[in-house]
């Protein structure tokens, strides 16, 4: 169970509601009318909360679980100890999730604007906003309806946000436009000028005006002290429902497709196009004017230079094909593994 001092919970709801809610379907033999209280991991559940597994491996588990119900795909539903509800799903982990999301709802934002807010008169503040202490907002900001803005944030002049946005405490928007439903965690940077400079021998480099925006699609959600630079010229894109983890860099120029994940201390240089749904694991280092296809993997602290495929999973420094990688490694370790045979052979002698 959540600590209620930070989340809270609603409920409770029958299992055909949670059918209903995730889109799952209600196994035969389990009661629709059962009433489930909570969500829960299967060590940690009791006969009211809702577990699911997606791994055969963690039958046991599921075996000694005290849940009232889980959510299983149709592979694994003949799991479930006897007396514990099933729900079918195909993806069981998505149907948690919205299952979750049932249980602890989103709040709604307070309208308001506090006392200690600077909120200069030609910005525009959409009904059922709520504007928390310490916020300033700039010349000609436009924010939507029920956007909510935490403690301290800054957003510039002439930055837009749309409805039911939540801007985190700290955050630093400027020239960018930020789209519905996007969610900016604490201490996240956007918009500030990129690493720009007409380098010279002598050490007194020139900056290059950064003219550009940065535009955040719909859907988005940016992880704390994350950083995204304005373009240079032309703007910065990020896709819609493409998610971002903390402490990830985007240089400017960079555009990103459809549903990307970026994960944690990712690096990002200007210039590179990411197509839909490509996933870029921790620590991933990508070099400029890169160009990564739709639906491609590059697994974590691979170091990417030039052109991804579509569809490829990359790996290594720097990245290549996986299998390629893999038959590389192998080699090399074969000849490790040879020569060190041959040197303890030689000092036998």
């Amino acid at each position: 169970m959540a600590d209620s001092r930070f989340f809270d919970r609603v409920g409770p709801f029958s299992l055909e509601e949670l059918a209903h809610l995730s889109g799952a379907g209600i196994a035969p033999g389990s009661s629709p009318n059962v009433k489930l209280a909570d969500v829960a991991t299967l060590e940690t559940a009791g006969p009211q909360d809702v577990v699911f597994l997606i791994e055969r491996k963690l039958k046991d588990a599921l075996a000694s679980s005290k849940a009232g119900a889980c959510i299983l795909s149709p592979q694994l539903s003949g799991l479930a100890p006897s007396g514990m509800a099933v729900l079918i799903h195909p993806d069981p982990k998505r149907a948690f999730a919205l299952i979750s999301q049932a249980f602890y709802p989103q709040a709604a934002p307070r309208p308001g604007i506090a006392a200690s807010a600077v909120v200069d008169p030609t910005a525009r503040i959409g009904a059922g906003s709520c504007i928390e202490a310490g916020v300033v907002i700039g010349p000609h900001a436009v924010l939507g309806e029920r956007v909510h803005v935490g403690p301290n944030a800054v957003l510039g002049r002439g930055v837009t946000v749309g409805d039911d946005s939540r801007i985190g405490p700290l955050v630093s928007l400027q020239c960018c436009d930020i789209g519905k439903r996007v969610l900016l965690h604490p201490g996240v940077a956007i918009g500030q000028d990129g690493y720009g400079f007409a380098a010279s021998r002598d050490g007194h480099h020139v900056k290059l005006p950064q003219m550009g925006r940065v535009l955040i699609s719909d859907d988005v959600e940016i992880g704390a002290n994350t950083t995204i630079d304005r373009g240079a010229s032309g703007d910065t894109v990020i896709g819609p429902h493409t998610k971002i983890d903390n402490l990830v860099q985007i240089g400017h120029n960079v555009r990103t497709g459809l549903g990307c994940g970026i994960t944690a201390q990712v690096g990002i240089s200007g210039s590179t196009t990411i197509g839909d749904l490509s996933l870029l694991y921790g620590q991933v280092g990508v070099a400029d004017h890169s160009r990564i296809g739709s639906g491609v993997t590059i697994l974590a602290r691979s170091g990417v230079q030039g052109f991804v495929p579509d569809g490829a999973t990359y790996m290594g420094y720097p990245a290549v094909e996986m299998r390629e990688y893999l038959r590389l490694h192998k080699f090399l370790l074969r000849e490790s593994r040879r020569s060190a045979a041959n040197k303890k052979s030689t000092d036998g002698e």
